[in-house]
Formats: structure tokens, C-alpha cells, sequence
């Protein structure tokens, strides 16, 4: 293939969501459009290293917290709220709990991890609650 006129191909989300490392990941949209610069899904080599290299066992576990906040903030609005946290449990749970269950979990959340009250997690109420979690990334 000739990338001349255009050297700025892009993967598209497709084909990364199917490779092996990915493939069984219940948030493997999520991962892939929280790389992309444009949030499209779509990767340009850089994003595609970027995202290999934070799941690495070596990238440190603060870079690492960012990603993870990232994906689990559905809503992109820099929160993770109560409806962030419902999709964020269907999603590790296959949707296999009750609709009571997930939101009774997602309070019981923001009860304990919201340090300002305001009734969802900034970046900094999820690092505080993922420090008390050290298998957690």
C-alpha cells in the first residue's frame, strides 16, 4: 500500500476492538475511543502505541488512573456519575444484576468515594478511592 498522499491513515475501530488483547475486554470501545485524538475510535499510529503502552505492566500506575478515569466517564463530561457507574457495572457484569442491585452498588459508590458531595467523582475522588484499591489497575 502507498501511504504517500495521505500519511496519516488511521486504524479503524473494528479492526483494534478484534485483536486478541482487546477482543474479550467489555470495554474495549471505550479503551479504543479514549486513545483517540479525536474520540472517533479510530487510531493513528501514536494513539495506537500511547494506548499499548499505558496497558503495559510498566506504565506507571498515575498514568495509567487518567486512562481509567477516561473510559469509565461515558459521558465524556470529566465526572463519573450515577449513570457512568451503572454502565461501567453492566458492563463488568455482563448485565447479569438487577436494575436494583446496579443502583444500589452506584450509590453506595459515590456515597463513599465523593469527597466534595456533589453527588459524582472528579478525578480526584477516583484517584483517592482507587489508592485504597491497589490491585485495582
Amino acid at each position: 500500500m502507498d501511504y504517500t498522499d495521505d500519511p496519516d491513515v488511521k486504524l479503524p475501530i473494528q479492526l483494534i476492538i478484534n485483536m486478541p488483547e482487546l477482543v474479550e475486554n467489555p470495554f474495549k470501545e471505550r479503551i479504543v475511543e479514549s486513545f483517540s485524538e479525536d474520540g472517533d475510535g479510530n487510531l493513528s499510529f501514536n494513539d495506537f502505541v500511547d494506548m499499548f503502552s499505558v496497558m503495559s505492566e510498566m506504565a506507571p500506575r498515575e498514568l495509567k488512573a487518567i486512562y481509567a478515569f477516561k473510559i469509565y466517564d461515558f459521558n465524556t463530561d470529566n465526572f463519573i456519575c450515577k449513570s457512568d457507574l451503572e454502565k461501567t457495572l453492566n458492563k463488568l457484569t455482563r448485565e447479569e444484576l438487577e436494575e436494583e442491585e446496579v443502583t444500589l452498588v452506584c450509590e453506595k459508590v459515590i456515597e463513599e468515594a465523593d469527597m466534595d458531595g456533589d453527588g459524582k467523582l472528579s478525578f480526584a475522588d477516583f484517584e483517592n478511592m482507587i489508592s485504597k484499591a491497589p490491585d485495582f489497575l
